[in-house]
């Protein structure tokens, strides 16, 4: 092949991507102004009827997060929601924020010892609001030794959807929901309907939804069978060695018991062989 039929042939490969990717773009924009558009607006009545019926109904919601270094902090939903909508000519979020109250009574009073671990927890403290250590023990230099923490203050908790003509997708994300992070998933246009507002409701109200729960390919999760049995396979032949080499040793300590004991017998009797072989 001569190089202007090389280059000639480059051309046309670059041609064909930017073809695919203009038609990419219409099918993304399509798709926002077919399916998500009015499925935002949807989703927005959806929430707003949600908001208002929890702040009249008042239902008892835990929160339930584990912090690194104190143990479970446990608060409970404050039904003051703020539902906002946001629109762009080609995108349009909406975001819902209210906070859990803090139990201080039902969370754990924690002694903290050493100054880098009192440290740590204080930062944990601090970045989640939590409130500050109630009592600090200092050593003679004056570096904290110790310290009591017990929590206290609000959890914010924020749910935002976001859909635009250039993903053609719906972003969700959540904030202190599951623990103290954010978590996102990506959802595809037709799957934006009734069935996920009703999932998104019961995760916002903390009950049992499989939404956040990804579906594995079918080979990755074969892949992953494979491996667990592989590890139990190993598990079990590393119990059974562990079983052998410990027998071995009994038998050993056995066998090595019996010789000491025979050894002494025949020491002793050599030593009264000696003694009557002395007398006159």
């Amino acid at each position: 092949m001569g190089l202007l039929d090389e280059l000639e042939d480059e051309a046309q490969r670059r041609k064909s991507n930017d073809e695919d990717l203009v038609a990419l773009k219409a099918a993304r924009e399509l798709a926002y102004r077919k399916v998500l558009e009015p499925a935002m607006g949807n989703l927005f009545a959806y929430l707003t009827e949600l908001a208002a019926k929890l702040k009249q109904l008042q239902p008892k919601i835990a929160i339930r997060h584990s912090l690194a270094g104190y143990g479970d902090v446990v608060a409970y939903v404050e039904h003051e929601y703020e539902v906002r909508e946001a629109r762009q000519p080609s995108s349009k979020e909406i975001t819902v924020s209210f906070f859990a109250a803090v139990a201080s009574s039902e969370c754990p009073n924690v002694q903290i010892e050493g100054s880098a671990r009192v440290r740590a927890v204080s930062a944990l403290f601090q970045r989640h609001r939590l409130g500050a250590p109630l009592a600090a023990a200092k050593d003679a230099s004056g570096e904290i030794s110790g310290a009591t923490f017990k929590a206290k203050g609000r959890i914010p908790l924020t749910a935002s959807f976001f859909a635009d003509a250039a993903s053609g997708q719906l972003r969700m994300s959540f904030s202190n929901f599951d623990d103290f992070s954010a978590v996102t998933k990506t959802v595809a246009p037709d799957q934006v309907n009734e069935t996920l507002y009703d999932e998104i409701g019961r995760y916002l109200m903390r009950e049992p939804t499989e939404m956040l729960r990804e579906v594995l390919p079918e080979d990755y999760r074969s892949q992953l069978r494979a491996r667990v049995h592989h590890e139990e396979v190993k598990r079990r032949w590393e119990s059974q060695i562990h079983a052998r080499q410990q027998e071995d040793i009994a038998m050993l300590k056995r066998e090595y018991g019996i010789g000491a004991r025979f050894n002494r017998i025949g020491d002793a009797m050599g030593k009264l062989r000696g003694l009557v072989s002395r007398k006159p």
